[in-house]
């Protein structure tokens, strides 16, 4: 694990318009000199005998994904170092496509988003930032809705439609 940090994994949803996880991504990496890493993992379903989690198929959503970020990226990141990494994923598999990406960009932070949800909707929806807690290969930054709205100082500008 290195400190400072100088590989900063920043999985992105699109429908956050407030892109806080990436604003904290940004403030750490400018702090250290990292590069963010800009990932979207789109959901797919899985045919059998296919990889649970496959990167860079250049399917049509990956494309649009790798576009969207491209934007978010201009608009948000100018003088931070960044690279765009899109995947595709059963719903199952997410935070796996997230651990995978992580390993091979050799991560030293995970910056990412939780929604916190409790209870029944915790078990039918399960909770991806939890596993990724669980098997990433570097330390992970949450940002639960209580510390979100802490830090609204470091939302960004919503993207205009």
């Amino acid at each position: 694990m290195t400190y400072p940090y100088r590989s900063i994994l920043n999985p992105i949803q699109f429908d956050d318009p407030s892109l806080l996880a990436l604003g904290l991504a940004k403030l750490v990496a400018a702090d250290h000199g990292a590069t963010v890493h800009l990932l979207h993992v789109v959901a797919k379903l899985r045919a059998i005998g296919e990889p649970e989690v496959s990167e860079d198929e250049h399917s049509p959503a990956e494309e649009q994904a790798r576009a969207k970020l491209q934007e978010i990226a201009a608009r948000h990141l100018a003088g931070v170092q960044h690279k765009i990494h899109t995947a595709s994923a059963s719903e199952r598999a997410l935070a796996k496509a997230v651990v995978r990406v992580a390993t091979e960009v050799d991560a030293d932070l995970i910056v990412l988003k939780t929604h916190g949800r409790k209870g029944l909707s915790h078990l039918i929806l399960g909770s991806v930032a939890e596993e990724v807690l669980r098997t990433a290969p570097c330390p992970v930054l949450t940002l639960t809705p209580a510390a979100q709205a802490r830090a609204a100082h470091l939302r960004l500008p919503e993207a205009s439609a």
